[in-house]
């Protein structure tokens, strides 16, 4: 089933335009499309932009290490570098900085009507894009190059067995959500 979807791009499109409206869809009902939220986060006042990332992780680590076992979808670990995350971190931290949305939560706000992420965000995103991309031939070659370190996964980091790692994580992401309710965060 799986096999056929991958070689389908049609079907690739729908699917990702679908998957993408249900995500903005949550993100919104969640309420970190909101400016004001995502403030709180950044100030430590507002923790709900933390609880539903670190929900949307615990469900997503596990039916997507289910599925994996079951053989219907594949991991990848792709090779990375110090230079890469640098100016990634950059780009992102640049955005956020200015604007106040990551590009999801400005995808989201955009589709409750939100001008100022639709304005500054999408065309910043789309201007950001050009740059990078006008950018890349001589980055590629000098900067996102540098440091690289090779596709290492946490269970094969640790040396530990993938469902124990999966089970330690998940265990300690929920204790968390925990101490955050318990607390009244």
């Amino acid at each position: 089933m799986f096999a056929s979807l991958h070689k389908n791009k049609n079907a690739q499109i729908v699917l990702g335009l679908l998957f993408g409206i249900c995500f903005g869809f949550l993100l919104q009902k969640g309420g970190v499309t909101s400016y004001a939220v995502i403030e709180g986060q950044l100030l430590l006042t507002d923790f709900t932009v933390l609880k539903l990332m670190l929900s949307a992780v615990i469900v997503g680590m596990a039916g997507f290490h289910l599925m994996r076992h079951f053989g219907f979808v594949q991991s990848h670990a792709a090779e990375g570098s110090m230079g890469s995350n640098v100016i990634g971190g950059l780009i992102f931290g640049v955005g956020f900085a200015l604007l106040g949305y990551c590009p999801g939560t400005v995808a989201g706000a955009v589709g409750t009507g939100a001008l100022d992420a639709l304005f500054g965000g999408m065309v910043g995103l789309l201007i950001g894009a050009g740059i990078f991309a006008e950018l890349y031939p001589r980055l590629r070659t000098r900067i996102l190059v540098w440091g690289k370190f090779p596709a290492v996964t946490v269970p094969e980091f640790l040396n530990m067995n993938l469902w124990i790692v999966i089970v330690l994580m998940e265990v300690f992401m929920i204790g968390f959500l925990v101490v955050l309710w318990y607390l009244g965060l």
